[in-house]
């Protein structure tokens, strides 16, 4: 127990048990100080919890990362269980927390925000809570805000996020100069994998100095790029408004001879939204994403395909992920080698890119004259509130947070693994990112939904590990794993 990691950034907590038992569990603050005073959880005392039999979470409840297992599998990889313990760390009159949104925009932040001082003040009687302004920067060069239920109660019906955000501007000792100088106890970091990049350092300079401060993190991105837990928030309203988009190209191309319609949805180098968007759709004939290689010219191409379909039915709609395709791309274009303020390299425009490609071609072969209309919705899906599914998804995330928070939990962020909320180490969420895995059974569900063929050569996919079954997808129950396969003889699906 408390091994650390080679790099030894991140304080690793693991537990061995019987049968194969792990638990990877998360920083507490009782670690690192000594001699915590602890109090009675205000939930006791509250009469909206008083009905709820077994509220508290039991002291060694945990939550098994893979639920699909054979006879002699060993138990494997547990996270410690959220929600609200019998005992806080925290006097809630002391607390004294602090909200911080970084990265892009993401339907859901002002609900995550709003169910945060909701939950601080209405279950646990904390007052001061506060929002920094503009991302990390925020920190040491902006004003904050001071948030109250009255001042948040109806901000969950506006996209966007009231405290502002920005990518960069993580400066770790001015951040954390500041947390301490405004005797800041609760920081409640909400962003994607660079953010919690940078929330782990923030928990580990905090510790370095013996602060009785938490650190939470509420994992934001609407890719779904996030590993280990279910999904992230804003998925699914992004899927939900990204068939707004698909309908409007079906509607173009199926009005006019040999229509196309394309549409480029985000999910940088995971296809999520591009794959669950399209199984939604039913209308889309044409789905790429950047897990599965594709090429334009020659048999069993793109273009070939795409003649097969206008001659069948006379048009079209291709979806296609904002990370597809990108080696196919000319080398030339300048934002090729260039990142963003969060790190991340910037993608070429591939949508444009496809939609010029196919009409050059066509242009070119004046066998069929075609129709095209290209429609990038990104930042119409990034800026809408989230629907109700995301809404009620959040206030359990804000909740468990808060929750973890309270009981003197630190470095982690929370989300659900196989249904259940869970409190998970911040090393398991930034070193890789959840991809489609293109041998398993729903990318099959996708093929034979639009019958497009599957574009690779016979030896373009080998699975490494040939004993090992894939990971199964979410709505097989469990969640995505990176992908672990590059070549593979598989039969074609055309």
């Amino acid at each position: 127990m408390g091994d650390s990691n080679p790099a030894g950034n991140v304080q690793m907590k693991v537990v061995k048990g019987d049968f194969g038992y792990v638990l990877e569990d998360v920083p507490h603050l009782s670690d690192y100080l000594s001699d915590l005073p602890t109090y009675p959880n205000p939930l006791r005392f509250n009469p909206a919890y008083s009905v709820v039999k077994q509220y508290f979470v039991n002291v060694d409840d945990t939550v098994a990362q893979k639920i699909v297992v054979h006879t002699d599998s060993p138990r494997g990889t547990h996270f410690r269980r959220a929600g609200p313990r019998q005992k806080v760390y925290f006097n809630p009159a002391e607390v004294h927390a602090c909200i911080v949104t970084c990265g892009g925009l993401c339907p859901g932040l002002n609900t995550v925000i709003r169910e945060i001082v909701c939950g601080l003040y209405h279950m646990y009687g904390v007052s001061k809570v506060l929002g920094i302004d503009g991302g990390y920067k925020g920190f040491y060069a902006r004003n904050t805000v001071t948030l109250t239920p009255k001042v948040v109660n109806d901000i969950h019906k506006r996209g966007g996020t009231i405290i502002g955000t920005s990518r960069g501007g993580h400066d770790t000792a001015k951040i954390v100069d500041s947390i301490q100088d405004r005797g800041i106890n609760h920081v409640y970091i909400i962003g994607g994998d660079g953010t919690q990049k940078g929330a782990a350092v923030i928990y580990e300079e905090i510790r370095q100095r013996g602060l009785k401060v938490s650190v939470a993190g509420i994992p934001k991105t609407i890719d779904n790029d996030i590993p280990v837990i279910d999904r992230s928030f804003g998925f699914d309203t992004a899927v939900e408004e990204a068939q707004r988009a698909i309908n409007s190209a079906h509607v173009e191309a199926e009005s006019i001879e040999n229509g196309i319609g394309v549409v480029k949805l985000m999910g940088r180098y995971s296809g999520f939204i591009a794959m669950y968007a399209t199984l939604a759709s039913r209308d889309v004939d044409c789905c790429l994403i950047p897990e599965s290689p594709f090429y334009l010219e020659g048999k069993g191409g793109l273009f070939e395909y795409i003649e097969k379909r206008l001659k069948e039915n006379g048009h079209m709609v291709i979806v296609i992920a904002e990370g597809a395709g990108q080696d196919l791309l000319s080398e030339s274009l300048q934002s090729m080698n260039q990142q963003d303020a969060s790190g991340n390299k910037l993608l070429k425009d591939v949508g444009l890119w496809i939609s010029e490609r196919i009409k050059s071609h066509f242009g070119r072969q004046q066998k069929l004259a075609i129709n095209l209309k290209y429609i990038d919705p990104t930042y119409m899906i990034r800026a809408i509130p989230s629907n109700a599914a995301d809404n009620v998804y959040c206030t359990l995330l804000a909740q468990s947070a808060v929750h973890g928070a309270m009981a003197g939990y630190t470095g982690f962020i929370c989300g659900p693994v196989n249904g259940r909320h869970s409190y998970i180490p911040f090393n398991h969420i930034t070193e890789k990112q959840n991809k489609v895995v293109i041998t398993d059974r729903m990318w099959a569900r996708l093929l034979s939904s639009t019958n497009q063929p599957s574009f690779l050569n016979p030896k373009d996919v080998t699975e490494i590990q040939e004993d090992e079954d894939p990971p199964t997808q979410m709505l097989d129950g469990e969640n995505c794993k990176d992908s672990k396969f590059a070549t593979k003889d598989i039969p074609s699906m055309s």
